[in-house]
């Protein structure tokens, strides 16, 4: 075991070394410079490019935690953050073109709370779903930031009466029109919404046993079998938990899991990043296909949360909270860092 103990110590200084005498090198930003040679990740058909930052705001905006990334059909990326104290806009969500070109920012009422991000066409148009942890809010708007509705905690299941907390975190859509509200961070429970936003039925509540999730951080509609059914990132009890579309649970999948986040589904696969520094991708009968940027020294690397930028280590995750397919099929990642991060997986 001390011999364990000493290697791992050893990989993880020499490791943090490398990563300092690189990142002296690199931009103000922390992006990777051309000069490096690429970090490539992954094996077989699933192998990406690593480029950190790639996506970086401009002098006016200083990151905070960045937690939600989506992309909508013209390609344009939107990133919601907290808001770092240094920065001079208090503009929680940052738009980008689908080459990384900045575009614009809006949502300064989502400073400090600014958390999952979730985008839905409804007919001609499509809509941003914002969870809002420091006000405890889900707030619905257009690509723009124009408000359509925002809902507080919800009185119908009768669940917060005792003064319970309500945090959202992620939303997921059903194919009715309607929609799932996760609270994470509050009392563990799913709030079931119809097409014209009305409450149907609330589900779940904090435990360890089927049907109770700890911390359901992220859910995702999981169309790939016979029938659909909700995927929840059931994150304090590292699982995904499934469910079906009225609350009942259906199964468990543990394999590769740490604490699960959210997910995003394309061809076939499911795309997880995991909060414990690695994404994970599974294939259709939810078995690990390859895992990326894993950065868990035995837990020194998640020491690394409030490390300045030049301690962050090439290659290696520090702690992923939202991911997504681009259009593309590259794979973009947020991290839950207080000077935010958000890196590129390029496939090759």
């Amino acid at each position: 075991m001390a011999n364990d103990v000493s290697r791992r110590q050893f990989l993880y200084q020499t490791g943090a070394t490398a990563a300092a005498v690189t990142l002296g090198k690199l931009s103000s930003f922390g992006a990777t410079p051309k000069s490096m040679a690429p970090i490539i990740l992954g094996s077989g058909s699933h192998k990406y490019e690593c480029i950190h930052d790639w996506l970086t705001p401009p002098d006016n905006i200083k990151y905070g935690d960045t937690h939600g990334v989506v992309q909508d059909a013209k390609g344009h990326i939107y990133v919601a953050h907290t808001v770092n104290s240094a920065s001079k806009s208090d503009d929680a969500i940052v738009v980008y073109d689908q080459h990384g070109k900045f575009i614009k920012s809006w949502g300064s009422q989502f400073k400090g709370g600014a958390h999952g991000i979730d985008i839905r066409k409804e007919g001609h148009q499509e809509f941003i779903y914002h969870c809002d942890v420091a006000h405890s809010k889900v707030t619905k708007t257009t690509l723009d930031g124009e408000v359509v509705w925002v809902k507080g905690t919800p009185e119908e299941p009768g669940v917060y009466k005792t003064g319970a907390p309500f945090v959202p975190t992620n939303v997921a859509f059903s194919p009715d029109g309607g929609f799932y509200i996760s609270d994470g961070y509050g009392s563990s429970w799913i709030h079931q919404y119809d097409k014209n936003a009305n409450w149907v039925r609330t589900f779940g509540g904090r435990g360890s046993e089927a049907g109770k999730v700890n911390c359901p951080h992220g859910l995702w509609l999981d169309d790939r079998g016979h029938e659909p059914m909700l995927a929840v990132a059931d994150r304090s009890n590292r699982r995904i938990q499934y469910f079906s579309l009225d609350g009942k649970h259906i199964s468990f999948v543990t394999e590769g899991m740490r604490q699960p986040c959210h997910f995003h589904l394309r061809h076939g696969e499911m795309l997880v990043p995991d909060l414990d520094s690695v994404i994970t991708l599974l294939d259709k009968d939810n078995k690990v296909i390859v895992q990326l940027g894993d950065g868990d020294f035995d837990g020194h690397q998640k020491d690394l949360r409030d490390a300045a930028r030049d301690q962050f280590i090439p290659g290696k995750f520090i702690h992923p909270h939202d991911a997504t397919f681009l259009h593309n099929g590259d794979i973009l990642v947020s991290e839950w860092v207080p000077i935010g991060r958000v890196t590129l997986l390029k496939r090759v």
